[in-house]
């Protein structure tokens, strides 16, 4: 796990040839057919080179939960267990690293009415207010849920307002002895950048370089969509939220591209203090030099003593 633009993918793949690893994608836009460029989606040649299971899985038209990726992932996990290989798991979407460990509380599904009316709030008042209405009711989910994150935090809201009951409590009654139904023992390994300065560099960079691939012409095909709308979790995705924008006319270019980087690195923000917070975690850490050989070496060479060390692989 790391945050986004730390080089997962590269590492994993340079993984995947040398050892019996299959990758699992753990990365809530990689799922959705059509979010390829702003998603950091490997490309077919290196999917070629080292397949990934649970990518574009689904249509961006269809929300795709924390719930399935788990059910989804257990099952991967056991098919490459089976034929005698290791899953490696591969992401930046630490929720779903959670689900997967921890198990989820049961839950409602989603209600298409109250999220209309969460999101005409939001539209009325700004995430702002929907932050303040959860933190009025759960105090506990509010400290937790950034006001910065509309998706965590209308599920949060919508929770309560379809129960009664906080997510919070929700998640506080959840079975605590999840980890009995996973085929094999987790290790989770974090790469961590030693500069930060360094990572938003790499995060404004590859984002510019988003745009040259053609990221708005991909955000416009979903756009002319009549089935998709800026509620849905893959239009949500970092960086297609902020185009979405832009292509309805409520953002300026340069407007769209500041805040995409400035949404991004507060992602990698959230990636990182979830990481601080995650136990036990062995840290990785790297320093993000771009197609960097010989550090990239030094990273596969270090996950594989500490797996050593572990005795796992």
């Amino acid at each position: 796990m790391g945050p986004t633009a730390c080089g997962k993918t590269r590492i994993a793949v340079e993984l995947a040839q040398q050892y019996p690893v299959e990758i699992i994608s753990v990365d809530s836009a990689l799922v959705y057919r059509g979010l390829d460029i702003g998603s950091g989606k490997p490309d077919l040649a290196t999917q070629a080179l080292a397949p990934h299971r649970l990518i574009d899985i689904r249509d961006p038209a269809s929300p795709y939960s924390a719930a399935e990726f788990r059910q989804d992932a257990i099952a991967a996990m056991q098919e490459i267990v089976t034929n005698g290989r290791i899953p490696l798991l591969v992401g930046g979407t630490m929720l779903y690293f959670k689900a997967l460990r921890d198990g989820l509380a049961s839950l409602p599904a989603a209600s298409p009415d109250i999220r209309r009316q969460i999101e005409a709030l939001a539209a009325a008042e700004g995430w702002a207010a929907v932050h303040a209405r959860l933190v009025a009711v759960d105090p506990v989910a509010g400290a937790r849920i950034h006001p910065t994150d509309p998706q965590r935090l209308q599920r949060a809201l919508e929770v309560y307002e379809m129960t009664g009951i906080p997510l919070s409590e929700h998640h506080a009654r959840q079975d605590p002895g999840q980890a009995r139904d996973l085929p094999c023992e987790l290790m989770f390994m974090g790469m961590v950048p030693k500069d930060r300065a360094r990572l938003h560099m790499l995060i404004e960079a590859r984002f510019r370089t988003m745009l040259e691939q053609g990221l708005v012409d991909e955000v416009k095909v979903l756009w002319e969509r009549s089935d998709l709308h800026s509620g849905l979790p893959a239009i949500r995705s970092v960086g297609y939220r902020q185009v979405w924008d832009y292509l309805d006319g409520t953002d300026s270019y340069t407007g769209m591209v500041d805040k995409a980087i400035a949404a991004t690195r507060q992602l990698a923000k959230r990636q990182l203090t979830w990481m601080r917070s995650w136990t036990p975690m062995q840290e990785l850490a790297c320093d993000l030099q771009v197609n960097n050989g010989d550090e990239d070496g030094n990273i596969v060479k270090n996950a594989l003593k500490l797996l050593s060390l572990n005795a796992i692989y």
